[in-house]
């Protein structure tokens, strides 16, 4: 039985405007998507029926799982009966805005894609992972991509490999679902993403989270821990919904009790291939 065994990246968003709400309930994004080097692993193999297994107690095994939904999603797609036997090594915090749940499911498709000899381009893949959710075609991108619609309209941009920063994870996470209810459009700094786009090909690229304050009123302690990054020397952004913090600055991140701190670096994806550590 062949077995592949691939990096599934984290991501974090340089940049999260939120445009507006959408007549199909979703709301409008503008973001600057980043895939970073903290990784879960995912070893895969085909066989007669889904099997999937992982080290950590608290990531679902049934079909709610993402990694499942792109088995089954590629067999619905290419009419093919495989199943998928799995094991996830799972590295990247959950509830965090982290995106593995996502990335794990781009991972399952392009690996179920390998193991089946490569029957599917890959701006297919891209195009069916939309269907998963709205971080998933992300992942098929070259790893730094500015994302719009719901977050599945892809435009690749240059590298900003060997860039890094800091990751801080509570170990509180928070409820994405939460936290857009309490977002106040009307309140919202009316800033450009074009422009926010642009400033990162210079040197004093514009972070910034529009879901900060919402994540604030559904976790009020994640102001408190912003505030301790920042009189550390750091820059603190919210990724995503939270409850993640990535981080500018240079120096050890100072300790934060209740948080782990994890340092990463920009990570790119070769055309015709997955993700890769250096």
């Amino acid at each position: 039985m062949k077995t592949i065994r691939l990096q599934s990246p984290a991501k974090i968003n340089l940049f999260l405007r939120v445009l507006g709400k959408r007549p199909d309930g979703y709301h409008e994004l503008a973001s600057l998507f980043q895939a970073v080097s903290l990784c879960d692993t995912l070893e895969c193999a085909l066989d007669r029926a889904d099997q999937l297994t992982c080290n950590h107690p608290g990531v679902p095994l049934d079909s709610s799982n993402l990694i499942l939904k792109a088995a089954d999603l590629y067999r619905r797609k290419t009419g093919l009966q495989c199943g998928l036997k799995v094991h996830l090594d799972k590295q990247v915090p959950m509830q965090g805005g982290l995106g593995g749940g996502s990335s794990n499911a781009a991972t399952a498709l392009w690996a179920l894609n390998v193991l089946n000899n490569h029957l599917v381009p890959d701006r297919d893949l891209a195009a069916w992972a939309a269907e998963i959710g709205s971080d998933v075609s992300f992942f098929f991108s070259t790893g730094t991509a500015y994302c719009t619609g719901r977050g599945e309209q892809i435009l690749n941009q240059p590298s900003l490999q060997g860039k890094e920063f800091w990751i801080v994870k509570p170990s509180q996470g928070t409820s994405t679902p939460l936290v857009y209810k309490n977002l106040e459009l009307d309140r919202l700094p009316c800033r450009d993403p074009l422009i926010a786009l642009e400033s990162f090909e210079t040197d004093d690229p514009h972070y910034f989270n529009d879901l900060e304050e919402a994540a604030y009123k559904v976790m009020p302690d994640l102001k408190t821990i912003k505030t301790r990054i920042e009189e550390g020397g750091f820059q603190a952004i919210l990724s995503g919904s939270g409850s993640s913090f990535f981080c500018t600055g240079s120096g050890d991140m100072p300790f934060l009790e209740g948080c782990e701190s994890i340092k990463v670096k920009t990570l790119k994806r070769e055309q015709g291939a997955w993700y890769e550590q250096s």
